[in-house]
């Protein structure tokens, strides 16, 4: 494969916005010069990921990671390098000689990713091949007839990659043909196996939903039955794999997430025909978890995206008992996500609704959705019978829990009014039994429930040494400021102490014979390793005054030239002091011993240079 040159590296790098990238995976908020969000390498309650628009980097505080936007999609979707480049060049409509990305994408690739991008491209086969046995054969109308039975367009079936497996069992011919690798087919989760080891078909005669990660890449199957008279399960979805882990999986994310991120609320459906069916109906937001109870993964994706969920399940007991589990796991989560609730009526199901009724029908119950506490109220209702006093009584006691967790006090005495008056109670008897449970409380109070009101960044605090300072500051001047490079690399004899940040200051010296001007995001271009990738952008985020004095830099050549030797030298004797010590060693202990006072008094004499 060509190497991409680094002109056409920077050119693609300078037309693109990091914000406009990171922001389709991250929710962003201002806060000083830079935007922060929940970072999406590592769970977080507590925004510790950072965006500067000025520099064209990212730095999450938290965990280290580092870099431009090339590394940030390379780290978020694991992808090669070129590949990366590739992908943010598409998303500029940057045109780029194919010959840059022919061939193997990345040689250093390993066997484990090289893996995991074959499953996928069976699944991208697979979807093909699904889509036009349903949309262009005989075989596949019967399947096709259903789906517009259930009022589901052409131009939805294409948006979705709607497909259909047939009796047939054709998938895994098709793979013959092309010989694809035996253990690869048996590792997709297209296929059963039988007692002799023969692979056959998982999915027959069935619709075949897609189910995408993400980046929009097909990673897994769900398959509705089409015969009504079978023994076999009405939905079949695909065994976990490699590639697909259905707590980690919210369908339609890659698709809802653009229409999120332009403040529409995320709207949390049970099935996917109830997305599907509301985004041909114009509510584009819609996402749905994989058929189990929602994860903390699950939830940790649509925090990162958004701070407002509308959840809207079934409207029979089942899924308002889905409901229920819904609004615990979000609580259960300290989650700072505003949630409403959608009770679809007469027992219905959102998809049904729809189609029944109008989308606008739907729209008005999302504007008319109710707040959790109204609903866990209204839900807790239906478990009592409200005629019998003993009952009654029970009632009052577990709503008054429900309402200690408002963290509003005007909210609590709305509801205390409504229980009051429902019930022809004594307000101040139940503010009396409702005291002591608000202090009881574990729910996280008001006041951390902010992030969608106001940014609250964590930087964890890092210790360094005094040498670690100079070094870090150092090098930020060095790069920022062309006098002090100069100043400094004049200094005859200077190098940086630790081994990464004087091979740091050599690419940079590669550097500036190419560009006159320092740009931290062009800059981290040239580096390959992570670790120095990482230490680049430590040390670029680091808020030193402007205009540093000659003193200022006078100071740190002094502690990395004069005080870091010594302080080497006290490291290895105090080592070997210690190794005396241990082996009994009197003589050499009192040698040591004398060396080390010297060193001491050398020390305290640099530091008053």
């Amino acid at each position: 494969m060509v190497k991409i040159p680094e002109d056409v590296i920077e050119e693609i790098r300078s037309q693109v916005n990091i914000v406009d990238v990171v922001s389709q995976f991250v929710q962003l908020k201002q806060s000083g010069k830079n935007l922060f969000g929940l970072c999406p390498f590592h769970e977080e309650r507590t925004p510790s990921f950072s965006v500067s628009e000025d520099k064209q980097i990212f730095h999450c505080f938290s965990c280290g990671r580092g870099g431009n936007v090339f590394k940030f999609l390379m780290e978020l979707q694991n992808i090669s390098f070129p590949e990366a480049v590739k992908k943010v060049a598409e998303m500029e409509n940057i045109s780029v000689d194919d010959k840059y990305f022919q061939g193997n994408a990345n040689s250093q690739e390993t066997a484990e990713n090289s893996q995991q991008k074959q499953l996928i491209d069976l699944h991208e086969q697979s979807v093909k091949l699904y889509n036009h046995i349903l949309t262009n054969t005989k075989m596949g109308q019967p399947a096709l007839d259903y789906l517009h039975k259930r009022g589901v367009s052409d131009d939805t079936i294409a948006i979705y990659q709607l497909g259909y497996a047939p009796g047939q069992r054709l998938l895994k011919p098709f793979f013959d043909e092309r010989k694809v690798d035996f253990q690869l087919l048996r590792k997709s989760g297209l296929f059963s196996e039988d007692q002799d080891g023969n692979l056959r078909d998982r999915f027959v005669d069935r619709v075949m939903y897609p189910i995408r990660n993400g980046s929009g890449q097909t990673i897994a199957f769900s398959g509705r039955l089409l015969t009504t008279d079978s023994d076999m399960p009405k939905y079949l979805n695909s065994p976990e794999t490699e590639i697909f882990n259905k707590r980690k999986v919210l369908f339609n994310l890659d698709l809802a997430r653009p229409n999120i991120r332009s403040k529409e609320p995320a709207i949390l459906f049970e099935g996917f025909m109830d997305v599907i069916t509301a985004y041909q109906a114009g509510i584009k937001s819609g996402i749905a978890s994989m058929g189990t109870s929602l994860t903390e993964q699950q939830i940790y994706d649509i925090k990162r995206i958004t701070h407002e969920v509308v959840i809207s399940y079934d409207g029979d007991t089942p899924g308002q008992k889905a409901i229920k589990r819904a609004i615990d796991a979000f609580n259960e989560q300290k989650s700072s996500i505003e949630m409403k609730i959608i009770s679809v009526p007469d027992g219905m199901d959102p998809d049904e609704f729809i189609r029944k009724k109008s989308a606008d029908d739907f729209k008005q119950l999302i504007v008319h959705a109710q707040a959790p506490i109204e609903f866990e109220l209204g839900f807790l209702k239906k478990q009592y019978n409200l005629d019998s006093e003993v009952d009654q009584s029970h009632y009052i006691a577990e709503a008054l829990k429900l309402i200690s967790h408002v963290d509003s006090g005007i909210s609590r005495d709305l509801y205390l009014n409504r229980l009051a008056d429902e019930f022809e109670v004594d307000k101040q008897l139940l503010q009396q039994q409702l005291a002591p449970l608000i202090t009881q409380s574990t729910r996280v109070p008001e006041q951390q429930h902010v992030y969608h009101k106001q940014v609250q960044v964590v930087k964890q605090p890092k210790h360094f040494s005094l040498i670690e300072k100079a070094e870090m500051q150092l090098m930020n001047r060095m790069l920022h400021y062309h006098d002090v490079w100069l100043k400094v690399s004049n200094v005859s004899g200077f190098s940086f102490v630790d081994e990464q940040y004087q091979m740091l200051y050599l690419l940079a010296e590669g550097y500036f014979t190419k560009f006159d001007e320092y740009n931290v995001a062009t800059f981290s271009n040239l580096i390959s390793e992570d670790s120095l990738q990482s230490l680049l952008i430590n040390i670029d985020m680091l808020e030193l005054p402007d205009n540093p004095t000659d003193d200022e830099i006078n100071s740190y050549l002094n502690i990395l030239m004069h005080r870091a030797p010594v302080e080497e030298k006290l490291k290895k004797k105090r080592a070997e002091l210690k190794q005396a010590v241990k082996i009994g060693d009197v003589d050499k202990q009192r040698t040591l011993t004398i060396e080390i006072v010297k060193l001491e008094q050398q020390k305290r004499m640099k530091q008053q240079v």
